[in-house]
């Protein structure tokens, strides 16, 4: 708001939460509540406390243009810049009947300095900051606001991305990447979101992915699992999450449950822990690190055009998922330490045409262009073969694995069982 602004609001308090029930015109709301707001060092990761607008924001808006008897709930605003100033009113009441009604009652002033952006209900505020372009007149209808003082500091952060969580997933499903960038008591999420704004590899812009496209009016697409051939990211901010969570073996218990946040010294060795083992399994796998940090182009490490087949596979989301799987399976089952994967990782050749990576890839030839193989079947084969490579326990496991490539790829395994079966171990 860029003048001083006096709205009459209702004060009132759940939990141990402050809010305010005010009344505001469309055509305020549509010029005073954003979207985007940056709630942490990263960019894309702040802009993710929206969720992205989907085709429903089209249906709203066609409601508001063409329905006359057109009505929207209210939104729930968050205000950031601090407590705005509050006067409680009273009212001319000679005989006492509104004893007690206007408890609560006043004025809500705004200095300008203030800014605003939708915790509940960004579909309704964007249908109407479109209807509104199309009917100006729509401005003069009335909705409910609540108003949620934000504090811009690390707990205003916080309680902020809590509340936001909250309410939409107890009204609509959030998307498990908005958990990921939004939840304050998941610990891995919180351990993503950290990398994302503090580690010198991981906080690279662009390094993870966290919103695929920002569209004209502030809409947005999160990004996927999936990183396309061209992308410059290493992967996304879902994938980072989920190769944490199988990286996080020996950690403290409560890192596992969602529910309830970890305390802070729980969370510190966690990170350091976390962080480690990336950059270790960076390292260990052909040397990954150094060669991003090199300045080579993602698309050139992740498949050279004309030469795809050589690309790195640890720039392929399946390829990561599927080897912190393993990683977690072997440590866990103690077939192998931490220390003895990473010697395996070292060994196998890091090669998208190599096995067991041939096994998500298809080379392609004639009119079949080289591309991932898309699948469950593959990625669980994937895991699979990187146990055969890395810790066989028997002949059988070997050969059913193997066998089971032949008849998924069409063709025999690029490594003799012979050769897996000496990796055995000795009685």
């Amino acid at each position: 708001m860029s003048n001083k602004t006096l709205i009459p609001a209702f004060r009132a308090s759940a939990g141990d939460w402050q809010y305010f029930l005010c009344m505001m015109k469309y055509a305020e709301v549509a010029r005073s509540v954003g979207f985007a707001y940056e709630l942490g060092g990263n960019q894309d990761l702040g802009t993710m406390i929206q969720r992205g607008i989907t085709e429903r924001t089209t249906e709203i808006r066609d409601y508001l243009l063409n329905n006359e008897h057109h009505f929207l709930g209210s939104l729930v605003v968050a205000a950031f810049g601090g407590h705005a100033e509050y006067v409680p009113v009273e009212m001319a009441d000679a005989e006492g009947l509104l004893s007690g009604v206007d408890r609560e009652f006043g004025v809500l002033t705004f200095d300008g300095s203030h800014q605003f952006f939708a915790l509940d209900g960004q579909h309704r505020l964007r249908a109407i900051k479109d209807a509104i372009k199309k009917d100006p007149h729509l401005g003069d209808d009335d909705i409910g606001v609540i108003v949620v003082p934000h504090f811009d500091d690390v707990k205003g952060r916080q309680r902020t991305r809590r509340l936001f969580s909250n309410i939409n997933r107890n009204a609509k499903a959030t998307s498990a990447q908005e958990n990921i960038a939004l939840d304050e008591d998941d610990g891995y999420a919180i351990i993503t979101r950290r990398l994302l704004d503090e580690h010198p590899f991981f906080s690279v812009p662009g390094r993870v992915a966290v919103i695929k496209k920002v569209g004209e009016s502030g809409e947005l697409t999160l990004a996927s699992a999936n990183i396309t051939a061209n992308s410059p990211a290493w992967t996304s901010i879902g994938v980072l999450y989920n190769v944490l969570r199988s990286l996080g073996f020996d950690l403290d218990p409560s890192m596992e449950n969602k529910a309830k946040r970890p305390s802070d010294e729980v969370l510190d060795a966690a990170y350091i822990a976390l962080a480690d083992r990336l950059v270790a399994l960076l390292d260990a796998c052909g040397d990954l690190k150094r060669t991003i940090e090199s300045g080579k182009s993602a698309r050139d490490i992740r498949g050279p055009k004309g030469r795809e087949s050589s690309g790195h596979p640890l720039m392929r989301p399946v390829v990561q998922t599927q080897v912190a799987r393993a990683a977690r399976h072997l440590v866990e089952q103690e077939l192998l330490t931490w220390d003895d994967y990473l010697k395996g990782m070292k060994s196998l050749t890091w090669e998208l045409s190599s096995a067991p990576f041939s096994t998500v890839w298809i080379e392609g030839g004639g009119d079949v262009k080289p591309k991932m193989a898309s699948g469950k079947g593959f990625n669980e084969l994937l895991f699979k073969l990187l146990l055969v490579h890395l810790a066989p326990q028997f002949k059988a496991e070997i050969k059913r694995a193997t066998s089971e490539y032949r008849a998924l790829k069409g063709r025999k395994y690029p490594v003799a069982e012979e050769d897996l079966t000496a990796l055995l171990p000795t009685a």
